[in-house]
């Protein structure tokens, strides 16, 4: 009998781990979704009012807001995925009427390549013992002070 209780709380603990955690990102929309934003009808102050401020500006324009929401999954050990990503990008003219409403998803992505956190230098590189053999003879040692050209030593300026 002890066997079994064993035995079930440990396949109820291997289930409960299994269940993916979710959390969300971004923005999340109280009453209005920014689909319903109306090109042509609503302006500057009716987005601010309807869907409260933007994720991010344009960097070359005040005349883009975005809205930027995603959902991530992490199961058990491995890294989170992103379950749904939503990105929400609204244009306004010069009348700040908004002119244009786009939606993006997950799959209009792209992956980036980051580069290696190493910039290539030129000339030789050290091995270690180089390293360590090169700064030898460049240790101070105490008492020794420094020599101004026609200054008599022992004596200050």
């Amino acid at each position: 009998m002890l066997k079994i209780a064993i035995m079930a709380l440990t396949a109820s603990a291997l289930v409960a781990g299994c269940t993916p955690i979710r959390s969300a990102h971004g923005y999340n929309p109280d009453e209005s979704l920014p689909s319903e934003i109306e090109p042509g009808e609503d302006t500057r102050s009716t987005v601010l009012a309807r869907l409260g401020t933007p994720s991010t500006k344009s960097i070359f324009d005040e005349n883009t807001w975005f809205y930027m929401s995603s959902l991530h999954e992490n199961f058990a050990f491995f890294r989170p995925k992103v379950a749904t990503r939503d990105v929400v990008a609204i244009r306004f003219g010069d009348d700040d009427v908004v002119d244009e409403v786009v939606q993006y998803g997950v799959d209009d992505g792209e992956v980036i390549q980051y580069a290696a956190r190493e910039t290539p230098t030129r000339g030789r590189e050290l091995s270690l013992i180089e390293q360590l053999l090169g700064s030898a003879g460049t240790v101070r040692l105490p008492g020794q002070e420094d020599q101004v050209p026609g200054q008599i030593p022992g004596q200050g300026r």
